[in-house]
């Protein structure tokens, strides 16, 4: 089994300004990927969670994609 991609990086934080990290996990609809899929531990899934939720409010993630 691969590792989370947050935990192989050393990284502590989830950042909703960093839009490149967050599209990789966002599906061409704007929804955000299954971790059975993307393989990222549970911790992490939550906190990436809320930082698309925030960058979503802040405009800089869709919605969703027509």
């Amino acid at each position: 089994m691969q590792q989370c991609f947050f935990c192989s990086q050393n990284l502590k934080d989830v950042d909703y300004k960093d839009v490149n990290i967050l599209q990789r996990f966002i599906s061409s609809q704007a929804k955000i990927i299954d971790p059975k899929y993307t393989n990222i531990c549970a911790k992490h899934q939550r906190r990436l969670a809320t930082a698309i939720k925030r960058a979503r409010i802040m405009g800089l993630l869709p919605f969703v994609k027509r």
